[in-house]
């Protein structure tokens, strides 16, 4: 039976063996106005449950006749301490009937994976629920604490300058919007700060369409504000200020350490922004749409819109934001129109790629807006039978990579980082990785009209042979491949 429907329509309950389990369950379902029958072996326990207007009988519930007296009930919780009894009862039930929704009390795992195997539905250990409620009110206590923390910090000067990541994504704004909500609401100025460029198109569509204020860091002065928080830094490979910091909020453990008056890092999340909204709770704000929009966007680009390491936080935290959003806006967001350059570098990385097993390789180029590589990677590795797709190209002294994997057996940030770490710079997650690696290691050549095919040749030769050498594919035959030479868009 589907309990998930049948269980909305349940009126009837019948609980066997109530000790304090069963007697605090019978309470609370009393309450709710439910029809509920105790039946229980200890006379005193019955008489004491009468006392208080509760339906209660005396009989063992390892008995037939228990199992008689509860054919009108739809919903049977066998509570008993004495997990001998309870097996009995999920027996007799189950060997009468497979109507019933049956919840069973166990003692440890093995106990409960006997009672699943008898026939009860749903298993309850209360030792274990006991922990998770302890856990659930220490992180509570944690949170509240930290917040308290975070409020004293943020209050202690008159303008906050809040720092993401370089050329940042969706969730490094979002997190640094949320800071910038919270801080505001205590009549504190703060400023979103980056370096580098918004230049996917999607990033730029999500700042455009929601009204996203960024300042470049280039024309700011931190000498100018009291406070400086870091929000979604932790994969910089140097430090984002060489001044002090106050404030560091991030999902990942930092690359080099900061030394913050304020610190709260949280590998169990897989966002930022999830650890923001648990703020903006806690914080009780009044949450406005942009902010809302932005924070569920950030988780869902975090995660891959929960495809990608997703933990039970972050999908509380976007059920939390979900009525708040406006979800025209994330729509639009997400369906950004492709621009005509990166239409051409698409389509050129789709002559030039090559294929080895289930990995594809293709360099696009020549190109200007270099986040045009991402949109193709990610577009290759729709191709069939292909699990990892990475586009590299040249823009100016540079060759820019972007990797794709859903290949569960392989971290294409470790690939990259195998392949590029040491000669470039290298950022990214298990399915999500890019490059950028200076131009003159590979060939020791200005870009002039003269040598650029010259450049694209030598630069895909190296990129494609220790690319393929770190994802583990031997430098053989292709499987399939486009053009045999590569030529400039």
């Amino acid at each position: 039976m589907s309990s998930a429907i049948s269980m909305a329509s349940m009126s009837t309950y019948a609980i066997l063996g109530c000790g304090s389990v069963g007697h605090a369950v019978a309470e609370e379902l009393v309450e709710e106005g439910k029809d509920v029958l105790i039946l229980d072996r200890d006379e005193g326990r019955v008489e004491a449950l009468r006392d208080q207007d509760l339906d209660a009988r005396t009989a063992d519930i390892e008995d037939e006749a228990a199992t008689e007296a509860i054919t009108d009930r739809d919903v049977v919780l066998i509570l008993s301490s004495e997990v001998e009894s309870n097996m009995a009862a999920v027996r007799n039930i189950r060997a009468r009937t497979d109507d019933k929704f049956i919840i069973a009390r166990a003692s440890d795992p093995v106990t409960a994976d006997e009672l699943k195997e008898a026939g009860a539905d749903v298993v309850i250990n209360p030792s274990a629920v006991i922990a998770d409620s302890a856990l659930r009110a220490l992180e509570q206590g944690e949170l509240e604490y930290k917040a308290t923390q975070l409020a004293d910090v943020i209050e202690s000067g008159d303008s906050l300058a809040i720092l993401a990541h370089r050329s940042p994504g969706p969730d490094s704004i979002a997190s640094a919007v949320a800071l910038q909500a919270i801080a505001e609401s205590r009549d504190i100025e703060a400023d979103i700060l980056y370096r580098g460029e918004i230049g996917h198109q999607e990033n730029r569509a999500f700042v455009n369409l929601l009204g996203i204020e960024l300042f470049s860091l280039d024309d700011a002065d931190l000498d100018d504000y009291d406070t400086v928080a870091l929000v979604d830094c932790a994969k910089a490979s140097e430090r984002v200020v060489k001044g002090e910091i106050d404030i560091f909020i991030d999902h990942f453990e930092p690359e080099v350490e900061y030394d913050a008056r304020f610190t709260d890092i949280r590998p169990n999340v897989s966002s930022t922004s999830t650890i923001l909204t648990k703020y903006i709770q806690e914080f009780d704000l009044s949450l406005p749409e942009e902010v809302a929009t932005a924070l569920l966007y950030g988780i869902r680009a975090e995660t891959l819109d929960f495809k990608r390491d997703t933990r039970p936080a972050d999908l509380t935290a976007a059920a939390y934001l979900y009525p708040f959003a406006n979800h025209d806006t994330l729509e639009q967001v997400e369906s950004p129109s492709m621009s005509p350059e990166t239409l051409d570098v698409l389509a050129e990385a789709i002559r030039n790629r090559e294929v080895k097993g289930s990995h594809l390789i293709s360099n696009a180029g020549f190109i200007r807006d270099r986040d045009a590589l991402s949109q193709a990677a990610q577009h290759l590795l729709n191709l069939e039978g292909i699990t990892t797709s990475a586009v590299f190209a040249i823009a100016d002294d540079t060759i820019y990579l972007a990797a794709r994997s859903k290949d569960i057996r392989m971290n294409i940030g470790n690939v990259l980082q195998d392949a590029f770490g040491e000669i470039g710079e290298v950022v990214g997650h298990s399915t999500d990785a890019s490059a950028e690696i200076p131009l003159g290691i590979f060939t020791g050549l200005e870009i002039t009209g003269d040598n650029r095919d010259t450049l694209l040749q030598l630069t895909e030769e190296a990129v494609r042979t220790k690319l393929f050498e770190a994802m583990g594919v031997e430098s053989g035959s292709s499987s399939s491949s486009g053009s045999e030479s590569s030529n400039g868009s």
